[in-house]
């Protein structure tokens, strides 16, 4: 019985354990939700009110309507995990309870018996009352066990009541922080009600402008499909660049094992190395690819400051007039922003792209970031850096007052969504 109590109370504790870092993954998260929406809080209390900005402030809202709901969501899933938990301490609680009874009512008959036959007094009489030395020797034996078991008894009672006091409290502070959590969720949600309103008056007011809008909707559209195929192109020809650098060092590698041979074939004509023909990749490039693989998930942001995303990878409706559709990130930050390199490489291109002012990708084995619309350049073409290396200074658009970076990842000829790359 007292094993299987045990395992009870080992389960319950493990799941409870396991539980508690969930909540505690949940809470982070939640609060770089939290730490998104204040970026964005900004960035709209610096953007002008006008329609060259009224785009951007649509986009703004938008994603922070996102990082809203996103944060409702977590909070629901801590709720959520803080009931589960409470349930867990309740049925711990339970098993503590009876335990502790049954260890208290064992020790108490033990008491009571000890009482009764008055064995404080009469230790000495029976032990020796013993018909022979072997029995008195096993009372003796008896007399101690008993009083180790119940000090046993004793410890173990007062263990199993500091048990219980501990879940007790755990379980007062699991329901103090599930009330936090609701209020905190009332809060939310009445900032989202807010903001989706504040959403419905830019929208007003940008059908007030369609004409004007989807004119540089068009433009930029047409920008973004223009710097595509700019980088498409400057990949291939990269990629290809590198295929030609390994297909010539695996054929300067092959003539040199052949001389090799040859000489060895004039000293033992019996002996024959046959010369490798497939074209290897260079080590450096594998290794560099490697690691940039080994760290999805834990690359830097490629902006410095307060940087918040307003468009992300693929197609997204913002709004009946706003769609938008890119092959990278483009991430907002304030004014006087720095573009940095995400990882360890070597800049391959730097350029200017009309509309996207200066632009510069790098290498990273087979991977490829591009950052795109920066106004100060730091670094050159054929240039190694480090990650977190600043790369030039971003252009900040007057208009909005920020600034703002376009941002893709390929591997090879392939385009991939950066976001979930990024930590």
């Amino acid at each position: 019985m007292r094993i299987l109590v045990f395992l009870c109370i080992l389960f319950i504790s493990i799941s409870s354990f396991a539980q508690t870092l969930k909540i505690k993954e949940l809470e982070q998260q939640r609060k770089n939700a939290l730490q998104e929406i204040s970026n964005t809080d900004k960035l709209l209390r610096d953007t002008k009110k006008n329609t060259n900005t009224l785009l951007a402030r649509i986009q703004l809202i938008s994603n922070q309507i996102f990082s809203r709901q996103k944060v409702l969501n977590l909070l629901g899933q801590e709720i959520t995990g803080l009931d589960e938990e409470q349930k867990r301490i309740e049925a711990e609680i339970v098993v503590l309870e009876a335990e502790l009874k049954n260890k208290q009512k064992n020790y108490a008959k033990a008491i009571d018996g000890m009482l009764a036959n008055r064995q404080s007094e009469n230790k000495m009489l029976f032990v020796l009352s013993g018909k022979s030395l072997t029995e008195s020797y096993r009372r003796l034996r008896y007399l101690k066990d008993y009083s180790d078991w119940r000090s046993g008894q004793a410890s173990e009672i007062k263990e199993q009541s500091t048990k219980l006091k501990e879940r007790k409290t755990a379980l007062l502070k699991a329901k103090t922080e599930k009330v936090v959590l609701l209020g905190q969720r009332t809060t939310e949600q009445a900032n989202l009600k807010q903001e989706e309103t504040n959403y419905q008056q830019e929208v007003g007011e940008a059908q007030k402008k369609q004409k004007e809008l989807q004119k540089i909707l068009t433009q930029k559209r047409q920008q973004a499909e223009a710097l595509d195929r700019q980088i498409a192109k400057l990949i291939a020809e990269e990629v290809a660049r590198q295929e030609r650098e390994a297909k010539r060092i695996a054929e300067e590698k092959a003539r040199a094992e052949a001389a090799k041979g040859n000489k060895a074939a004039k000293a033992k004509p019996d002996v024959r190395k046959p010369s490798s023909t497939t074209a290897p990749v260079s080590s450096e490039n594998v290794v560099l690819s490697n690691n940039f693989a080994s760290n999805r998930g834990k690359l830097p942001y490629p902006i410095t400051g307060n940087y918040t995303i307003t468009t992300r990878f693929g197609s997204h409706q913002h709004s009946k007039f706003v769609t938008t559709s890119s092959s990278g990130l483009d991430i907002q930050s304030q004014s006087g922003a720095e573009a940095k390199s995400v990882f360890n490489g070597e800049v391959t291109y730097v350029a200017a792209i009309p509309g996207y002012n200066t632009c510069i990708i790098i290498r990273h084995g087979n991977y490829y970031t591009f950052y795109g619309n920066i106004q100060n350049i730091y670094v050159r073409q054929g240039d190694k850096v480090k990650t977190g290396q600043s790369l030039g200074k971003v252009y900040t658009d007057p208009d909005t007052g920020f600034s703002q970076i376009h941002f893709q990842l390929w591997q090879g000829t392939n385009k991939l969504n950066p976001e979930p790359w990024l930590r």
